[in-house]
């Protein structure tokens, strides 16, 4: 398995070269890109090479999808992600009911068929908010998929968590849909709140090993991102999660 590392858990402590070094000398093989590495993708891709690391996914908002797209394509194209990823919908832009969420899988589905034609893979990924009940009881995550067939799901499975579902029956009933995960762990009530109440995957509450199982079973992922939204020490962070997952 080649692990993937989610870049934005590293914002923190940067240079970035610095951060390139101390995944791929931990034993990571990928990255996963976001807004803050797109600078300069040329110097950013060379750094990645010097470092025998690979970035098949990448994070774009939805806003660079439709109003940049050839942009989007261009840094994709040079850092190498195949599989393009819509990562979040700001709360001001978040509709409030169940047709407005459905028009915007329809959104989503529309930059989807753009990449699909590009020979790219497409998919969103899930924070808490999509699993919070809408007045008339219907899901945004279920709308946002069920009115964009085509499109992938990278599953964010703490934030599942976090939004008060059980992952492993989202997993059951999308399980051809997943083409990415989110591998990061929640604290224990109480404990990590330096940290936003995340943990270091494999030392939290969320049961990593069962699931681990379950999606390699039954899902077409390929690509298994380390996250954790806040870390206090990241090689600490990178280096027990890497640990962690290895075991499984």
């Amino acid at each position: 398995m080649n692990w993937s590392f989610q870049l934005y858990s590293a914002r923190n402590f940067k240079p970035w070269s610095d951060v390139l070094k101390l995944v791929s000398r931990l034993g990571y093989k990928e990255v996963e890109g976001f807004g803050g590495v797109y600078d300069d993708p040329k110097a950013f891709r060379a750094d990645m090479d010097r470092n025998g690391l690979a970035m098949p996914s990448g994070h774009f908002s939805i806003d660079a999808l439709e109003g940049d797209f050839d942009g989007v394509l261009r840094i994709a194209d040079t850092l190498g992600v195949t599989l393009i990823v819509c990562p979040y919908l700001m709360p001001d832009k978040r509709p409030a009911d169940t047709a407005g969420w459905k028009a915007f899988g329809e959104r989503l589905a529309a930059v989807g068929d753009k990449a699909k034609k590009e020979g790219f893979g497409f998919a969103w990924h899930n924070h808490d908010f999509e699993f919070k009940a809408l007045p008339d009881g219907s899901l945004p995550q279920k709308l946002i998929l069920d009115a964009a067939p085509s499109v992938g799901l990278e599953l964010d499975v703490a934030w599942v968590v976090r939004g008060g579902a059980d992952p492993a029956t989202w997993i059951a009933d999308y399980a051809d849909r997943i083409l990415a995960v989110h591998v990061k762990d929640i604290a224990p009530a109480g404990q990590n709140a330096n940290e936003d109440g995340w943990a270091d995957v494999g030392h939290g509450t969320v049961p990593w090993k069962s699931l681990m199982a379950d999606l390699r079973a039954k899902t077409p992922a390929k690509v298994y991102i380390m996250e954790h939204d806040n870390p206090s020490d990241i090689e600490r962070f990178a280096k027990r999660s890497i640990e962690a997952v290895n075991s499984y």
